[in-house]
């Protein structure tokens, strides 16, 4: 079967930039698709292709109308969900394929998904249930029996087999299909820090569960680790990339996974550079675990601070302190590892709040600090909270740095203020 695995362009819309001029606010990296790549490598004995349309943008009226494909794949966040449907018409129009929708958006708003473009959603860790549905309508067996995978059918709720997540689904001896994007690899660059890297997952979900966040939906709460030996692999086939950024929401959530990961690197003689993902409670515990990491190249991690103060941590469900973030800071700087935070702001904040903000990140110095709007994203604890909030529905604009619900600051005021503290924590950035 030729198929075709699409992602869909840099999409979404500026609230600040279209009302008040503010285009300050834009933070784009072009990252090469892994969710698709990963997809592609369980589907030996197909004709598969990719194209990346964040990194060529106009290419897909020629590609259908070459490949022809049969089947086409798209992935989703919630910010191009919008696009998502209007590229699945075009393909409809254009070759008549069939139609299937998967990814984070997808896994936790499939509702969205139940429309005549599309005809089937993948709910959750595609590599494996996506694999039995082309398998499914090749003739094996029924789609609808696929755990995992919705067949739509608009006008009536989505219905659907659970799929109970395990290392089943990892297909961890068949990796990513890294070649059916050579031809993009010059775009995966971070140019304003002057970094080529490539993509690597040692871990999908996560055991945490903070009220904003999507990661949950993609495995059904689970976090697994995949092994080790294919993880090493995954970053020896990037042997051109100088750094590595391990995609997982928690690289570190199982610290004796990490660690025998850690030293399977050292072993197999890697010299590159890392980037990954830690929480301030893990840094905190396993010091020994990070100077390790170090040691094998780890240069920066990615930190989700989220807030200052134990309230709103505890209103996020965060399971943190605002001491121990102060804590894991220090150690981070003593360590030598650069630190990416994140901080959320809420659109209830004033300018007392921003101040706040403001000199916390004078007192605790972070190298490159993130700053999202608080989103509640559809199918997540803080949406069903904030429902009745949220003033703009138009998913185009829940791309993290619009506020969807009502600020407490005159709207202008507020983004002026956040402009500011991306204007001061980007003058000095460093990665």
């Amino acid at each position: 079967m030729d198929i075709l695995l699409i992602n869909p362009p840099n999409c979404g819309r500026s609230i600040p930039e279209e009302r008040y001029g503010i285009d300050s606010l834009r933070q784009i990296f072009r990252g090469e698709p892994l969710a698709l790549e990963t997809l592609a490598g369980n589907l030996g004995g197909h004709q598969v292709r990719i194209v990346d349309l964040k990194a060529e943008p106009d290419a897909l009226h020629a590609v259908l109308a070459e490949f022809r494909p049969r089947l086409v794949g798209l992935t989703a966040v919630t910010c191009e969900a919008n696009a998502v449907l209007r590229l699945a018409a075009q393909v409809k129009e254009n070759c008549g394929a069939t139609v299937v929708v998967g990814g984070v958006h997808a896994s936790n708003d499939p509702e969205f998904f139940n429309s005549s473009e599309i005809d089937y959603v993948v709910v959750g860790l595609g590599k494996q249930s996506f694999r039995e549905l082309v398998d499914a309508l090749e003739g094996a067996s029924p789609p609808s029996a696929v755990p995992g995978v919705a067949k739509t059918r608009p006008g009536t709720p989505l219905a659907w087999q659970p799929r109970s997540f395990g290392r089943a689904d990892l297909v961890e001896h068949l990796p990513p299909r890294y070649d059916l994007v050579d031809r993009y690899r010059q775009h995966y660059t971070l140019k304003s820090l002057g970094l080529e890297m490539g993509f690597v997952a040692s871990a999908f979900g996560c055991p945490f569960d903070c009220s904003f966040c999507c990661i949950a939906g993609l495995t059904g709460g689970r976090y697994l680790t995949l092994d080790i030996e294919a993880v090493v692999r995954d970053i020896q086939m990037l042997a051109d990339l100088p750094v590595v950024r391990l995609v997982d929401a928690n690289t570190f959530g199982h610290p004796e996974h990490a660690r025998r990961l850690c030293r399977r690197i050292r072993e197999a003689g890697i010299r590159k550079s890392f980037l990954a993902d830690v929480r301030a409670d893990t840094v905190v515990r396993h010091p020994d675990l990070l100077r390790e990491w170090k040691d094998i190249g780890l240069r920066s991690v990615v930190i989700g601070f989220e807030e200052i103060d134990d309230a709103r941590l505890d209103g996020m469900n965060k399971t943190s302190s605002a001491t121990l973030n102060r804590e894991a800071i220090r150690i981070l700087h003593e360590i030598g590892l650069t630190i990416v935070g994140d901080f959320i702001i809420s659109p209830d904040y004033d300018e007392e709040q921003f101040a706040k903000l403001a000199s916390y990140l004078v007192e605790n110095p972070i190298d490159l600090p993130i700053f999202t709007v608080l989103t509640p994203l559809p199918g997540t604890p803080l949406h069903r909270q904030m429902r009745e909030q949220i003033l703009i529905h138009d998913l185009d604009y829940y791309t993290l740095t619009n506020a969807v619900v009502p600020t407490r600051l005159p709207e202008r005021t507020f983004y002026e203020y956040y402009a500011g503290l991306l204007k001061a924590g980007h003058s000095k950035a460093k990665l």
